[in-house]
This record gives structure tokens, C-alpha cells and sequence, in this order.
């Protein structure tokens, strides 16, 4: 996607203006804004095409090419982002999409009108499922785009070819952009749409950017102009007056400096543990977690084995990735979620029928009611490897199922499981109705962790994806809070590990409320790990249990932080940034 190329406007040249949006993290950073310039758009008099057969065929290799381009991307990468990628390529090759095509191809079409349209036809689709589903229209839009690009020989330069470092805006960031960024010289990302749990903000996660999302008019702002990004205030200032820019300097630097101090295991300020874990899902993702000295892995997500496929991975095969995970973490603790697919993830090699509302559907644990193998070989790989250990080392691999909402589906899990030789099982908590019946849950099982993006989504009503909703996702709403304590209150209650594996265990503040809830685990990303620990080592267990008290005594979600804020270190809100915060 082509760029404007940055030539920075002098400090002061200009007034300066706040625009504001929805912070991702709490990062901040100064450069020069290069705004992606639209994609190349099918002309609006495209003639049409003068042998149907012909344009299809080369279409088909526009198509063929991008997914091709995409799945080497994805190879190049590793997490998160990869496994977003795999999906985006798996929609390159979809033969539906060129049945289509090829319908507006014989209505008369021109061929780059002809994949508009019927990507177009499929994004309305997508939108109608509502859910997660509707993230992937941005995906899709990216695959139209460049195969746009190539029938009408209007590719483009990429971000690397811009010198120096820069803040990127967009009106979104497709996967396939955001595979481009290089953090050495992208220090922040900017976008007038998207949400605070989609897939930007994944990637920003993932990358340790500082973003703000749903920023209206970012992209009108001049390429080159200074900008100071806030991700914890949610603001990005226009020509920032020079103190404002040595300000933002000095404080970015000044929380690099002093996270990288702290390596030691998470625990309070008077010395009670609180294991801090990492969510990863490839390889790579564990490196980075050990390079945090994380305590062990939350969350190994293992949907990236299964996406892009046309065929299921072998026994052998998953045991050899599961393996790789396993190894680095020796003697540490390593949480396997099981398959999470459906909904926003469907599998090529599912014979899934669609469905009115997917992320009301068959998806995680339910697959098992239609496809039992898919789980029964996770169990096998895993059980093989937990074999294979020496004694002290199999207590290490826990295993939990996603979506479980019933005691019923935790006892069969667990069962299951245990079958295979896991000695360690358990459940998300993701669905209103565990949280409800957590007591129950966790007499069929080992532990459970809390996964807050999908609870609230639940609990609220709201799609993850609907930027003019997501008040209602906020971390902070009561609801989900009462159901998160709810849930920590059973597994006190039956001396049992409850964790949080959600947006809200990598946010410092938050934190403080669930450490004092009585959350034995807290799992993230590694790049949020280090603000964690700083939080949390820096408040005593009485005081985090004064801060969840007072929280979940607030009716709404902006009391509930700004109470937790009053009762937090003024040292560490001001290092972290946590005082700024959203809109004014």
C-alpha cells in the first residue's frame, strides 16, 4: 500500500490540536506521520470484458499470487499476526470467491469491477454474522485490494521503502500492512476505524506499539507533520509544542529504563507470589517470552496448527510443535487451551454448516459434539509428550478447554483428559454461564482461567469488533467485573488456580484488582509483562484488596477506574502514564 513519504513540519511551525480516540497500551512516542494512501480502486468505466474466460483465468492468478504473497508473510512472522495472515491467505484461494467473480464477469463486468462486486457480496455476508466474523471484512478488503492492484498494474511501494522512524495512520491497517512494520522505525500506529480488540490493536500488542484507534480525521492530517502519540490518554497531538515533544521523549525513555530493571517473579510488595504468565502461540512467541522471564505460559494458543490447511495436522505433527513450546519452558508451568475454532476461524477441512449468529454457535469445546477426533488427537499429542517427561516435569502441562459452559462439558473434558494422561485440567471462563456456576465447574476440574475479551463481549451484549460499543467492553464495566470476581471467589473458596488470560491481566491497573480478587495467575502478552510486574511489586496485598474492594463497589466503568486510580502508587501512575486515560 502506497505511503506518503514524511518530511517533518518544524516544532511550534504550527498550533497545535488534539485528536482523539481509543488508546491501545500505554506507550508513548514522537515522529513524523506518514498516512497509507488509499488502495487503487476498479474504475468506474471499467469496460467489460471481451473474453469472460480469459479474464477469469487471469484473475485466478491475481488471486493465486496474493495468497501465495500473504502465506509467505505469515512464514516470515510468528504469532497473532501470523495466524491472521494464514486466515487472510486462506481467503485468496477460496473457490467460492472466483464462482463469484465469475458471475459478475457473464452480468458484463469488467474483471477489477468483477472481484468488487463479489467481494463486496461476501463482505455484506460477513457483517451480517455479526461477532468476530465481521473483523475478517478487513482481510478480505486486503485480499480485494491487491488483487485490485495487480489486474490494473498499480502496485505499490511498501512502508520500507520510507526512511527513517514515523507514526503510521490509516483509516485500518490490514494484516498484510501491519506485516510490514518494522518496529525499529514504526514507533506508533494511528487509524480512524477499528477497535480496541481488533486485529491493530493485536498486531500494536504484539509489536509493543503505542495506537489509538477510531482517531477521526487522521488521515487528512498532512504527511510529515510531528505527532505525539498518548495511547494511554488516547490522543494523538498534532505539532506538538517543544516541551510537549522533550516530555514524551524523556518519559518514554524513562519507562524503558526502569522496566528493564525488574526480571525478578511477579509478586506483591510484601512478597506474595502472583505468577506472571505469557500468551503465546508459535515458537517465537515463546522466545519473547523468555526473554521477559516470564514464569511460564497462560495460554498456547494452538490454532495457528490448523489454520490454512486443507487437511488436519497429524498426532505427530502437533506433538512436534506442542514440543516446541514445551522445551524452552522446562521445569515451568505451560497452559494448552485446546482447539478455539468456529466462529471467525472456521477450517477448510470442517464440513461446518453456516450459521445464523457463528459466535453463538459451534465453536471451541461444542466441536467435539461434530468432529470428537480433532480434540481426541490434541489429548494424544499431548499425553504422548507428558509421557515422555520425567516425573517432576508432568505436573508442568495443564490443559483447559475454550467455550465450556456447562458442569457437563467440564466433567467429559476432564475426563477426557485425564484419559490421556494430563494430569492438570481445566476450563476457560469465557461464557456468563461458568462464571455463574464457577463452584461447580471447579469440582470437575483442576483450575480455570478467565478470558475477559470474550466474557465481556458475552456479558455486554456487544461485539468485540463495534467501535461505537465499545463503552460497553470496557475492562471496567461492573458486570464483568462481578463475574470475574465471582469466578476468582470459587476457586478461593475450593483452593483452587484461578487465572486471568484476558485484555484485562496486561493492563497495570487492573491488575491491582485482580491480585487483590485473589487471581493466583495473570497470563499476556510479553510485551505487557514488564508494566505488570512493575504495578504489582509496587502495592502491598492490603492495598490490592482495597482496590478491587472499592471497584467493585462502583456502578459504572469510569468510577470503577478512577477509584482504583486514587488508591494506586502516584509514582507508578505517573512512570506507566495511567492518570491519562481516554476522550476528554
Amino acid at each position: 500500500m502506497a505511503a506518503d513519504a514524511p518530511e517533518a513540519t518544524t516544532v511550534g511551525q504550527r498550533p497545535p490540536r488534539v485528536l482523539t480516540g481509543i488508546g491501545v497500551g500505554r506507550g508513548v512516542a514522537v515522529a513524523p506521520l506518514v498516512v497509507l494512501a488509499p488502495p487503487p480502486r476498479a474504475p468506474a468505466d471499467e469496460p467489460s470484458a471481451v473474453d469472460p474466460a480469459t479474464a477469469l483465468e487471469r484473475i485466478e492468478a491475481a488471486f493465486q499470487a496474493v495468497g501465495s504473497s500473504l502465506a509467505a508473510r505469515a512464514a516470515a512472522t510468528d504469532g497473532a499476526l501470523a495466524d491472521i495472515l494464514d486466515a487472510t491467505a486462506s481467503m485468496a484461494h477460496d473457490p467460492a470467491m472466483l464462482t463469484a467473480v465469475r458471475r459478475h464477469l457473464d452480468e458484463g463486468h469488467g474483471p477489477a469491477t468483477a472481484v468488487t462486486n463479489a467481494a463486496a457480496g461476501f463482505a455484506d455476508a460477513l457483517r451480517a454474522a455479526g461477532g468476530r466474523v465481521a473483523d475478517r471484512v478487513t482481510d478480505l478488503n486486503s485480499v480485494r485490494d491487491r488483487v485490485v492492484a495487480r489486474l490494473l498494474g498499480a502496485d505499490t511501494p511498501a512502508l520500507h521503502d520510507i526512511d527513517g522512524q514515523f507514526v503510521v495512520a490509516a483509516v485500518d491497517l490490514a494484516p498484510a500492512d501491519a506485516a510490514a512494520l518494522d518496529p525499529s522505525r514504526v514507533v506508533a500506529i494511528v487509524t480512524e476505524q477499528g477497535g480496541p480488540l481488533g486485529h491493530t490493536a493485536i498486531v500494536a500488542g504484539q509489536l509493543g506499539l503505542p495506537c489509538v484507534v477510531q482517531v477521526a480525521g487522521i488521515t487528512a492530517v498532512d504527511a510529515g507533520t510531528l505527532v505525539a502519540v498518548d495511547a494511554s490518554a488516547g490522543t494523538v497531538t498534532t505539532d506538538p509544542p517543544p516541551e510537549q515533544v522533550v516530555a514524551t521523549t524523556a518519559r518514554r525513555d524513562e519507562v524503558a529504563r526502569t522496566l528493564a530493571l525488574d526480571t525478578a517473579p511477579g509478586a506483591t510488595a510484601d512478597g506474595i507470589g502472583v505468577a506472571l504468565l505469557a500468551n503465546v502461540g508459535t515458537v517465537d512467541d515463546t522466545r519473547r517470552a523468555v526473554d521477559v522471564t516470564a514464569e511460564g505460559i497462560g495460554l498456547l494458543r494452538t490454532e495457528l496448527l490448523f489454520t490454512g490447511r486443507q487437511t488436519a495436522p497429524t498426532v505427530e505433527e502437533q506433538a512436534e510443535a506442542y514440543r516446541g513450546v514445551l522445551d524452552p519452558m522446562a521445569g515451568k508451568r505451560v497452559v494448552v487451551r485446546t482447539l478455539d475454532v468456529g466462529a471467525d476461524k472456521p477450517l477448510p477441512f470442517l464440513d461446518r454448516p453456516s450459521e445464523p449468529n457463528p459466535a453463538l454457535g459451534v465453536r471451541g469445546v461444542r466441536l467435539d459434539r461434530t468432529h470428537p477426533q480433532l480434540e481426541a488427537d490434541q489429548l494424544t499429542a499431548l499425553g504422548a509428550l507428558v509421557a515422555g517427561m520425567p516425573e517432576a516435569d508432568r505436573d508442568d502441562v495443564w490443559v483447559m478447554a475454550p467455550m465450556v459452559a456447562t458442569t457437563g462439558e467440564a466433567a467429559r473434558f476432564a475426563d477426557e483428559a485425564r484419559a490421556h494422561g494430563i494430569r492438570t485440567v481445566g476450563a476457560m471462563v469465557e461464557v456468563p454461564a461458568a462464571a455463574l456456576r464457577a463452584h461447580a465447574l471447579l469440582a470437575e476440574l483442576d483450575f480455570v482461567s478467565v478470558g475477559t475479551n470474550d466474557l465481556a463481549q458475552y456479558t455486554m451484549a456487544a461485539d468485540r469488533m463495534a467501535g461505537d460499543l465499545s463503552d460497553l467492553l470496557d475492562l471496567w464495566q461492573p458486570a464483568v467485573l462481578d463475574l470475574v470476581a465471582r469466578t476468582i471467589r470459587a476457586g478461593v473458596d475450593l483452593g483452587k488456580p484461578v487465572g486471568v488470560c484476558g485484555e484485562s491481566a496486561g493492563d497495570p491497573l487492573m491488575a491491582l484488582v485482580l491480585v487483590g480478587l485473589g487471581a493466583s495467575s495473570l497470563s499476556m502478552s510479553p510485551a505487557a509483562m514488564p508494566a505488570v510486574r512493575l504495578a504489582v511489586r509496587a502495592h502491598t496485598m492490603e492495598r490490592c484488596r482495597e482496590v478491587a474492594a472499592v471497584v467493585l463497589d462502583a456502578d459504572d466503568a469510569g468510577t470503577a477506574r478512577a477509584r482504583a486510580l486514587g488508591l494506586a502508587d502516584p509514582d507508578v501512575v505517573g512512570l506507566l502514564g495511567l492518570g491519562r486515560w481516554g476522550p476528554e
